[in-house]
């Protein structure tokens, strides 16, 4: 199956001169969905063996939670600062208009733990960083990346050149 026909671009959105990638069209129909989840589960399973599913929300926890429930892994969600109701550990990072903060449950991770880390969209690889830095510091080892919807233009796979990244849709 072509996935990346399913693909709906939204010009102008968040603003003006983006060309917004819009997965709902997958989500919205059964065979792409199970195509893109069983295309993500193949790339996970190449990572070999791992221990947690990270994932950002939101859009990353569609793709990262039922990966876990095929894949009898754990989930690990990422929030935005001050969603998580337990002690967090955060990471500060760059976004092409300003600075964010991701948080994980402090207890999340255990040293030595291997984790895949789960995305929808990788552009500039900003989010896929922070998330990296937080699993390195809890003492985690990243196995991989899986992301569906990678922005080549973007070169954000050249910022994780020393992790094993595998994309389902490259545009």
């Amino acid at each position: 199956m072509d996935l990346k026909s399913k693909l709906r671009h939204v010009m102008n959105f968040p603003k003006e001169g983006i060309d917004y990638i819009d997965i709902t069209t997958v989500l919205q129909d059964p065979a792409s969905l199970n195509e893109a989840i069983n295309q993500m589960k193949s790339a996970t399973e190449k990572f070999g063996d791992f221990d947690l599913i990270v994932a950002p929300e939101a859009r990353g926890f569609i793709f990262g939670v039922p990966l876990a429930f095929q894949l009898n892994k754990g989930f690990v969600p990422v929030r935005k600062k001050g969603k998580l109701p337990y002690k967090t550990m955060s990471m500060e990072y760059s976004l092409e208009y300003g600075t964010s903060i991701l948080e994980m449950h402090e207890d999340a991770i255990k040293k030595g733990q291997k984790v895949v880390i789960v995305d929808d969209l990788m552009a500039t690889s900003g989010t896929t960083e922070a998330i990296i830095r937080l699993v390195e510091k809890m003492g985690g080892q990243v196995a991989g990346i899986v992301i569906f919807v990678e922005l080549e233009f973007l070169k954000g796979r050249e910022k994780l050149k020393n992790y094993n990244v595998s994309s389902v849709v490259k545009l």
